[in-house]
């Protein structure tokens, strides 16, 4: 049965809409008129349409921001996918970590960006779950008063380089360089962050999970759904993304099916500073990666290909010490 772990009252949270220029050289956004409640905010999210895709000035809905996460475990590396059923949309997608930015983090988005992390994924073992620094500094263990956290073993966030365009909050530079782009269908500025999760060698039976929130009877609930990890690996080699899905659980990996599968529209085709989309066909963005679709390899394979590079490294150290 799901665990509730927190209720929150949406009507805390307040943000505010944007007035973005863009160029083909960078693109500027700050805040414009009053904050806005969750209802309000939504209520303000309709499509809209640009002349030019590289230079416009448009007043937009709000601010997102998402975390395009490179989880290191055991040698290899994924891109971690969520699972969200949106409700403003009415649909279901795999998308990155993402959240809205609230008004008084407008002008530090990456903070917003941190935070979602340590609430979206959850990394458990059997002493407990595993807490988080981003580079020298501890990230906030949102459920402490649902879940036991432990105070030795954190992962390790840090940010990766970002995008070739610069993007401005005001006279302020984004020094991590998202990539940005304006989402026609949610008239929303949206920035995506690259960052790495180092998963600490002495973790062992490791499972992950997502937690996000929903909106149930005017409270924001978050739950833990043991049953439905929701949260999903994808394999990287040499940097580029596999066609696979796994989930994790006790250090196995599980094939995941990708059958009728969509993904969010950070994924979609964006051109100059803009994405159309309101998401993507799993087949059709395998295609246009240039991917090959094959069945995923079990994860017994996946774990003796480990040992065998784990041994090939090994073999390596002590040829280099002899």
């Amino acid at each position: 049965m799901p665990r509730t772990l927190i209720r929150k009252n949406p009507s805390n949270f307040k943000t505010l809409p944007l007035h973005v220029e863009a160029t083909a050289e960078g693109l500027v956004y700050q805040s414009i008129g009053m904050p806005l409640n969750f209802a309000q905010t939504q209520q303000r999210r309709r499509a809209i349409q640009l002349p030019d895709n590289q230079r416009f000035v448009v007043e937009l809905a709000n601010l997102g921001v998402s975390v395009r996460l490179t989880l290191h475990w055991q040698q290899r590396d994924y891109w971690v996918l969520v699972r969200q059923r949106r409700q403003d949309r009415g649909d279901v997608v795999l998308k990155l970590i993402s959240g809205y930015v609230p008004a008084q983090e407008l002008n530090l988005p990456l903070h917003t960006a941190v935070q979602e992390v340590a609430e979206e994924c959850l990394l458990e073992t059997p002493e407990g779950w595993l807490g988080g620094r981003f580079n020298d500094t501890w990230l906030p263990a949102p459920y402490a008063a649902a879940l036991h956290y432990r105070e030795a073993l954190p992962f390790v966030l840090t940010p990766q380089s970002g995008a070739a365009r610069p993007v401005h909050c005001g006279n302020l530079t984004l020094l991590e360089r998202p990539r940005a782009y304006v989402h026609l269908p949610t008239a929303s500025l949206q920035l995506i962050y690259d960052m790495r999760l180092q998963v600490p060698r002495e973790a062992k039976k490791l499972s992950l999970f997502h937690v996000d929130e929903r909106l149930e009877g005017g409270q924001l609930v978050a739950r833990l759904n043991r049953k439905r990890p929701d949260l999903y690996l994808m394999p990287l080699q040499d940097g580029q993304p596999l066609a696979e899905l796994y989930t994790l659980k006790k250090d196995e990996l599980v094939p995941a099916s990708t059958r009728g599968l969509y993904l969010a529209e950070s994924f979609a085709r964006q051109n100059g500073w803009v994405v159309a989309e309101e998401r993507i066909r799993w087949k059709d963005w395998v295609k246009q990666q240039g991917l090959v679709e094959r069945k995923a390899m079990p994860a017994s394979h996946l774990q003796r290909f480990g040992d065998k590079a784990r041994a090939l490294l090994e073999r390596a150290r002590t040829s280099l010490h002899k």
